[in-house]
């Protein structure tokens, strides 16, 4: 039987499938940019009670002991059920990621990297990242991952470490004209070569454009490891993964942050 635990297989191969499903469950439209202003009012009541009952709130097992975070684990009933009885796209938001454990733990460590700064996190997930940016003081703070339900769990997250959920945009940014951000924040996004290029073209062209600093986490996985996108980086931080984390990344056991430096 295949079921969820096959998500964290891909962290150590790079591939991360996108399965986009259709069910009646899921509305066709949520948004393209939303600035929110209570805490979850606007959810789907059913797609809440869905997420509420099929993830697990924890504060352990990764980095960020500071963060609340609605993850799918051992303990949930999709860790080993069917996949195909998941009524939205693969879940990818549900597994906090090295990459982004290693960035929210140096933004929560360093608050001067982002406080009174613009934010822009590229593939936020479960929202750790923006959570962390939003706790060590940023002025503003955009979201952006193309899964819509990735959206509703940030707003969830959100509310659980009572926060006022940020702007989450669903649109694809990358490749286009982007606003003058003074960080852009990305973890665990070069999983693809084709990604990666469009990344480090896209990157490049905000640095030079508007002078915007780039961070970027992620453990080691080779699409990144052997991209020309190396050349252009510098080592800020490291930080040794906890077992548990390590089991469910086939042994990975180091998470790094990167400068991008073009």
């Amino acid at each position: 039987m295949v079921s969820w635990r096959w998500l964290t297989s891909f962290c150590r191969g790079g591939i991360f499938p996108k399965a986009f499903k259709k069910s009646s469950r899921c509305p066709s439209l949520f948004w393209g940019c939303c600035y929110h202003r209570t805490q979850g009012s606007f959810l789907n009541p059913e797609i809440r009670a869905f997420l509420e009952e099929n993830t697990e709130v924890t504060s352990h097992g990764h980095l960020t002991p500071e963060i609340r975070l609605r993850l799918l684990t051992p303990c949930c009933r999709f860790w080993k059920e069917k996949t195909d009885l998941w009524p939205f796209s693969d879940p990818f938001w549900a597994i906090y990621w090295p990459g982004g454990q290693a960035l929210s733990r140096y933004l929560l460590d360093n608050p001067a990297i982002v406080r009174r700064k613009t934010v822009l996190d590229i593939g936020s997930g479960c929202g750790a990242t923006a959570i962390a940016a939003v706790m060590s003081g940023a002025s503003q703070v955009l979201a952006s991952d193309i899964d819509p339900i990735a959206g509703m769990a940030m707003v969830l997250n959100c509310e659980l470490n009572n926060l006022n959920p940020f702007p989450i945009t669903t649109k694809n940014i990358i490749d286009t004209e982007v606003d003058n951000w003074d960080l852009i924040i990305l973890g665990d996004m070069f999983y693809d070569q084709q990604l990666a290029d469009s990344l480090h073209h896209w990157l490049r062209k905000c640095s030079q454009t508007h002078g915007t600093h780039v961070l970027i986490g992620d453990p080691g996985r080779p699409q990144f490891l052997d991209h020309s996108i190396q050349s252009k980086l510098h080592k800020v931080a490291e930080y040794p993964l906890l077992e548990s984390t390590r089991q469910e990344n086939n042994g990975l056991t180091a998470t790094v942050v990167w400068h991008y430096q073009p």
